[in-house]
C-alpha cells in the first residue's frame, strides 16, 4: 500500500473483536465441565482463546476425560453460545459504527472467525445493514488460527492481496506477520471509535 491509501479490505475477527462473546464461550465450557462432574477455571477458558475450535475441543476432551468426540464437543459448545447470543448479542464498542463507515467508504470487509460458519452468519444477520462481503468460519478451512489460512482465504474470496488488507484481531496476531506486511497492517483491537477509518487514511503502508 502507498501512503494515505485506504486498505483494499478490512478483515475482522469475531469473538472478542466484533462481539464480546468470550464470556459466553467460558459459560458454555463450564456447563460442559459440570455435565462431566469436572471443574473448569477461568484460566482454563483463557488458555483456549485464539485456538481453533478443533484444537480447543481436543484440549477440553483431555481435561474433562470426556468420551465425546471432538466434533460433539464443538457442537455442544457452539449450541450453548448460540443460545446466549439469541438472548443478546454483546457488540464491542464502536464495532458496528466502524463497519458502517467502512461500507460507506466502499472498503471490502470479511468476517474471519474460528466459530462455525452458521453461527457467525447468525451474528451477522443481527446487523441492520450488509456489514460483510464474505464470512470465513472455522469449518471453512483445513487449518485454523494460529495459521494465517483463514485470513488468506478471506482475501482470496474478496479478490484482493492479503498484503493490501488490514486485519483486526484481538488475540496474539503474530501468526499473521508473514502474510500481512508491514506489521502495522494488523490492528490489535479492543474498542475502536468510528473515527478510526479517518486514522487509516493517515497511516503509512509499504
Amino acid at each position: 500500500m502507498l501512503k494515505n491509501q485506504l486498505p483494499a479490505a478490512v478483515l475482522w475477527d469475531m469473538d472478542g473483536t466484533l462481539v464480546d462473546s468470550e464470556h459466553y464461550w467460558m459459560k458454555s465450557e463450564r456447563d460442559l465441565a459440570t455435565a462431566h462432574s469436572r471443574e473448569w477455571s477461568q484460566q482454563d477458558g483463557f488458555d483456549l482463546i485464539g485456538m481453533s475450535l478443533y484444537e480447543s475441543s481436543q484440549v477440553i476432551k483431555e481435561k474433562l476425560d470426556s468420551s465425546l468426540h471432538p466434533h460433539e464437543i464443538i457442537t455442544r459448545l457452539t449450541d450453548g453460545v448460540r443460545e446466549q447470543l439469541a438472548v443478546e448479542v454483546p457488540w464491542r464498542p464502536g464495532a458496528k459504527e466502524l463497519l458502517l463507515e467502512l461500507r460507506e467508504a466502499g472498503i471490502k470487509t470479511a468476517l474471519v472467525t474460528m466459530s462455525l460458519h452458521h453461527m457467525a452468519q447468525e451474528v451477522v444477520d443481527q446487523i441492520p445493514f450488509k456489514a460483510f462481503d464474505v464470512i470465513v468460519g472455522g469449518d471453512d478451512v483445513a487449518r485454523g488460527k494460529t495459521f494465517p489460512d483463514p485470513y488468506l482465504r478471506a482475501a482470496e474470496l474478496l479478490g484482493v492481496d492479503a498484503s493490501d488488507c488490514v486485519a483486526i484481531e484481538d488475540s496474539n496476531p503474530e501468526f499473521l506477520l508473514g502474510s500481512f506486511k508491514p506489521a502495522s497492517s494488523i490492528v490489535k483491537y479492543r474498542a475502536v471509535p468510528p473515527t478510526f477509518i479517518r486514522a487509516m487514511r493517515c497511516r503509512t503502508f509499504i
